[in-house]
């Protein structure tokens, strides 16, 4: 049986809200990320979205594994300024 799959660029995004789940789950180190690899992974998808229109994008992921609970060890700050050097915003 085939799995019938529909590929980013079969997507109409002039105009729109995108929600895009990615893999953000970065190692860091005294705040700072070791490994940037899954957030360049997910470049040419975000990309992709704002090169044809998207209007916004939301990115959803997680970092470590907080429990339920707020804590800054897991905050996704560091991730936003890498993914802002990455996009030159």
């Amino acid at each position: 049986m085939a799995l019938n799959k529909l590929g980013i660029d079969s997507l109409d995004f002039k105009g729109k809200r995108v929600l895009m789940r990615v893999d953000f789950n970065v190692p860091l180190k005294e705040g700072q990320i070791t490994n940037n690899q899954r957030i360049v992974a997910a470049l040419d998808s975000i990309k992709y979205a704002l090169e044809n229109g998207a209007k916004s994008i939301v990115l959803m992921s997680h970092l470590g594994r907080p429990d339920g609970n707020r804590n800054e060890k897991y905050t996704l700050k560091p991730v936003a300024e890498e993914l802002k050097k990455l996009l030159n915003r």
